[in-house]
């Protein structure tokens, strides 16, 4: 359970430091890359739950 909770923590870190930085203009605009590769990252989640179960 404190596995779960710590990479949910960490996810949500980092994704939204990711999102400030781009805010600020420090990296590139993530829109358009995230419009594109977004199912990927349910894809991983799911292998992650899936894989986690067996």
């Amino acid at each position: 359970m404190l596995f779960r909770s710590r990479t949910g923590a960490l996810i949500l870190i980092v994704v939204g430091t990711l999102l400030l930085l781009s805010n600020l203009g420090w990296i590139p605009q993530l829109g358009p890359l995230w419009h594109r590769w977004w199912p990927l990252l349910l894809v991983i989640v799911g292998v992650l739950i899936f894989a986690k179960r067996f």
